[in-house]
């Protein structure tokens, strides 16, 4: 009973936070943060992984169906945005609300011997960013009065599969609900990400994007302590495993792209830098860096290393051949070689490589069945067409994929299509070199198939080196965070661009 009455409030911490934070401008923008990074995390994690577990690669779909069916249905039918957008906020909501049910009985559960205790702090601590968002979604569009009514029902809802216990859960269990579950996490995923209400009061010089930074870093910090409890409790072996396959691949990784970065920094100094003059030297940073390839030879080892270098010379060939330019160049550079390294470069790389670092371990999870090698380049193909990787973010994916025991021909195509293979970059080319450079790229991933080479790490290093140089990558993530604030940093990844999708309706506070 004890678990219950904390869990309820938690949630009724919301509205006073709320109040608290939208005292002014620069606390506003850091609750955005908070609510940004650790309701979207918590999705992105924790709840992601169990959808996968249960419904396989088709939860996925009914997931994209929910975080980007609205902005269709919007964009086709513009007259009825509104209506569409409130349509989504419910479906949010409700989704929020059917996962108070198990949330209910998941304290049960956690009530039991077996089970740790852990498993009841974990839902009551994952409230808070539930209820301070309840509020932050519906105060401004509906006001103070119907927000509260829906935490009342969410308290309700908790105590409901609190007391009525197995038999209501067995029917609201994952394997009977998965899909609609996955539909409405798409919602809550597009409802978070798209700011349903606007900004309430303008920051067109971003001088508050240091608090957004200051709260991201918060919820970062929650979500964390939530992973740590979770793997924790027995229930969600699959989910715990999933967790510290990530923790891993974290640790493998960090020496290895300070690294890179310093390399980056070194090339910089001696002239290679995004404003070069001559076209090819531009495409060489653009597909390879070449610090990608570090990663690439020191953790998949060198002959993977050379395949990948002969193809994307030959790409980058081609393509100054026929004088076409990269998308998304570097509008400014900072003068001194260090900051290009470990500023400039990172705040362009960082969302990518933490996006790769999901995405394999989603498309990478046991329960996806895409043991195909044709049908595993099939689905990098349709994910690279509306990204706009970065090398280095294509080189973490192609690594995570590697570990998740996907085959060379998928992880050839992630090291050499990522960069290039996506719609902006398409639409600058002719049809003659479309067709040139997506046979060159697939006959690339075909020549791996047919050859067969095998990957391995030739960089190994003791857990200390791996842990301090963990804890010195994600404070220079930190730091790019702080700089540019959650939301701004995520727009490197186009798909997340806020204005592209800008509900400006006019709210009365």
């Amino acid at each position: 009973m004890l678990y219950l009455l904390a869990s309820c409030i938690a949630l009724l911490l919301g509205p006073i936070f709320y109040r608290f934070f939208t005292a002014e401008n620069g606390l506003q923008k850091g609750l955005d943060g908070f609510i940004f990074v650790s309701l979207g995390g918590l999705v992105l994690v924790h709840i992601l992984p169990e959808l996968l577990e249960h419904g396989g690669f088709l939860a996925i779909i009914f997931v994209i169906i929910g975080l980007w069916g609205p902005t269709a249905s919007e964009r086709l039918f513009h007259r009825y945005s509104e209506v569409t957008h409130n349509l989504t906020l419910i479906l949010g909501i409700g989704g929020l609300l059917l996962h108070t049910i198990t949330d209910g009985g998941a304290m049960v559960l956690a009530q039991q011997n077996e089970n740790s205790i852990l498993l009841a702090l974990g839902v009551i601590l994952h409230r808070l960013p539930v209820g301070l968002a309840i509020w932050w979604l519906l105060k401004p569009q509906v006001g103070a009065r119907w927000a509260m009514v829906v935490l009342g029902c969410m308290m309700l809802l908790t105590s409901v599969g609190y007391f009525a216990g197995e038999q209501l859960l067995a029917h609201l269990s994952l394997d009977n609900t998965v899909y609609l579950q996955a539909f409405v996490t798409g919602s809550i995923l597009h409802v978070v990400l798209h700011q349903p209400h606007g900004q309430s009061h303008e920051d067109k010089q971003g001088k508050y994007e240091y608090h957004a930074g200051i709260g991201s870093l918060l919820g970062i910090g929650l979500l964390f302590v939530l992973l740590m409890m979770d793997s924790g409790g027995h229930e969600h072996h699959h989910h715990s495993h999933s967790t510290e396959q990530l923790g891993d691949w974290m640790l493998t990784l960090a020496p290895v792209l300070l690294l890179s970065y310093t390399f980056a920094a070194i090339r910089f100094n001696f002239g290679l830098s995004p404003h070069n003059t001559e076209l090819g030297q531009r495409w060489l940073q653009r597909l390879a860096g070449p610090e990608a390839l570090i990663i690439t030879a020191l953790l998949l080892g060198p002959l993977i290393a050379l395949f990948q270098l002969i193809g994307l010379s030959l790409l980058g060939a081609l393509l100054t051949q026929a004088k076409v330019e990269p998308t998304d160049p570097h509008l400014s550079l900072p003068k001194s070689p260090w900051r290009f390294g470990f500023a400039h470069l990172i705040d362009r790389s960082a969302p990518w490589i933490l996006l790769s670092l999901i995405l394999a371990n989603l498309i990478g999870h046991p329960a996806v069945p895409l043991a195909n090698p044709a049908i595993q380049v099939a689905v990098l193909l349709v994910l690279f067409l509306p990204m706009r990787f970065c090398n280095l973010g294509g080189a973490v994916l192609a690594l995570s994929l590697a570990y998740s025991g996907w085959s060379m021909p998928a992880v050839m195509l992630a090291l050499i299509a990522a960069p290039i293979f996506n719609l902006a970059q398409l639409k600058l080319m002719n049809w003659t070199l479309r067709v040139l450079v997506i046979t060159l790229v697939l006959t690339c991933s075909l020549m791996t198939a047919i050859i067969e080479p095998q990957w391995h790490a030739i960089m190994t290093l003791a857990d200390p080196i791996n842990t301090v140089s963990l804890i010195i990558l994600a404070t220079l993530f930190a730091a790019s965070l702080l700089r540019l604030g959650p939301r701004k940093f995520m727009a490197r990844i186009m798909l997340l661009k806020p204005k592209a999708h800008d509900h400006s309706h006019e709210h009365k506070h």
